[in-house]
């Protein structure tokens, strides 16, 4: 018996990936821009709100303070909730293994930066440059404190008084040094149009790649998934 064209049916035929255009490579895969974007619009609508809460003229012009706690209140409660799903891919994974990962070429990198060194092979990375290592790791460990005196500070059962007015006093401070720093980071990502647009579509230019991740292993092929040293 013969077959007609059409009759293996949709399943039979595989899609090949995408190619990168030419001089590009491909940095991030569709589930960690998801990841980013979606703990980046929860962390500035948590920093607006908080923004509304203690600043009296932003108040004035929102209004409806109730409304706005709750707000804040649940949207610091889930800033976690979109690495936890990306955690199902393994795109996801790799790279969060890679931010927890420090070694000597970070602690060189480190001492470039403090001495303003920007000579060429001064500032050695991989994937991930050891400023955003930390910054990482920083935001990380600040979102659970944020999290944990919130929950004090919104269950006021939970903890003694004394407990709740340390809560407060921390929560009030870490959030102006949250604002600080995102306002940093924010910065930074301006004044480096391809680590944007990196974030962004998923690609950058080969040559911005090689200067500023020179450890980072770019293969030769564009379809290959890049891997981290």
């Amino acid at each position: 018996m013969t077959s007609t064209p059409g009759s293996a049916g949709p399943t039979a035929v595989t899609t090949p990936p995408r190619p990168e255009a030419p001089g590009r490579v491909r940095r991030f895969g569709r589930p960690v821009r998801r990841v980013h974007r979606g703990t980046a619009a929860l962390m500035l609508l948590c920093v607006a709100t908080a923004a509304c809460l203690y600043v009296p003229q932003f108040a004035e012009l929102v209004g409806r303070r109730h409304l706005v706690v709750t707000v804040h209140e649940w949207s610091g409660l889930l800033i976690p909730v979109p690495l936890l799903a990306g955690l199902f891919s393994r795109a996801v994974r790799g790279d969060v293994s890679r931010l927890n990962r420090f070694g000597p070429h970070d602690r060189t990198w480190l001492r470039a930066v403090r001495h303003r060194d920007r000579r060429a092979g001064s500032r050695p990375a991989g994937k991930f440059n050891a400023g955003q290592k930390l910054y990482a790791a920083w935001l990380a460990g600040a979102v659970l404190v944020m999290a944990g005196t919130g929950l004090l500070m919104w269950f006021t059962g939970l903890a003694p008084l004394m407990w709740r007015t340390g809560a407060t006093f921390v929560h009030d401070w870490l959030a102006l040094a949250i604002g600080i720093v995102l306002g940093g980071h924010i910065a930074m990502a301006y004044a480096d149009p391809e680590a944007r647009r990196g974030m962004r579509t998923g690609s950058v230019e080969r040559r911005w790649a090689r200067r500023e991740h020179p450890l980072w292993r770019i293969p030769a092929d564009p379809a290959e998934p890049p891997e981290d040293r």
